[in-house]
C-alpha cells in the first residue's frame, strides 16, 4: 500500500523536472580542445525563455568539459559563462514581477557537476529604468565563484497584468 502511494507522489514530481522551464534547449556548440579519449571540451549555446516574461529569451554560453570525466558525466565545468536577452514579443510583465516580489528569482539552473554545482540565471527587475536584468553565475555548495556576467532588457512596451 505505502509503496503505491509513493508511487503515486513521484510520477508528478518527475514530470515536473522533465519539463520545467528552468532548463535551456541546446542551440549548438564548438569544440574547444580535442580530448584522445572521450568527448572534447566545448561551449554550449542554449536558449530559454523566462517563464514569467511573456515575451523575454535569453541565449547563454558556458564551458562544458570533456574528456573520460566530461562523458560520464562526472566532470565538473568551469564557472566561464556569457548571457545575452532580448525582448522576442510583447513583454508581459506579471504584479509579481512589477512589484519587484520576485527579484532574485531563479529562471534558469542547470548542474555543472556530478554534485553540488550549478549555473544560473536569477531576474531583477528595475523600475526607475524599466529594465529587467539577468544575472548568471556558478554556485557551489562550499566555494561558489564571482565569475559572472548580466544582460538588460529594457522594456519599451509592456502589458502590465493586474
Amino acid at each position: 500500500m505505502m509503496r503505491s502511494y509513493t508511487l503515486k507522489m513521484l510520477v508528478p514530481l518527475i514530470q515536473i523536472a522533465l519539463i520545467s522551464p528552468l532548463f535551456g534547449e541546446e542551440i549548438g556548440s564548438v569544440d574547444t580542445a580535442f580530448k584522445l579519449i572521450g568527448a572534447n571540451h566545448k561551449i554550449v549555446i542554449e536558449a530559454f525563455d523566462d517563464p514569467k516574461v511573456e515575451g523575454v529569451s535569453c541565449h547563454l554560453s558556458r564551458a562544458k568539459t570533456g574528456g573520460l570525466k566530461g562523458t560520464f558525466g562526472v566532470a565538473e565545468d568551469t564557472s566561464d559563462a556569457s548571457i545575452a536577452c532580448r525582448q522576442t514579443g510583447v513583454i508581459t510583465l506579471s504584479k509579481e514581477v512589477s512589484s519587484k516580489k520576485s527579484d532574485g528569482e531563479r529562471v534558469f539552473k542547470e548542474s555543472t557537476s556530478l554534485l553540488f554545482k550549478h549555473i544560473q540565471v536569477v531576474r531583477f527587475y528595475d523600475a526607475k529604468r524599466n529594465t529587467l536584468i539577468y544575472l548568471t553565475y556558478s554556485d557551489k555548495l562550499i566555494d561558489g565563484s564571482p565569475q559572472n556576467a548580466i544582460s538588460t532588457v529594457q522594456i519599451t512596451n509592456a502589458i502590465f497584468e493586474k
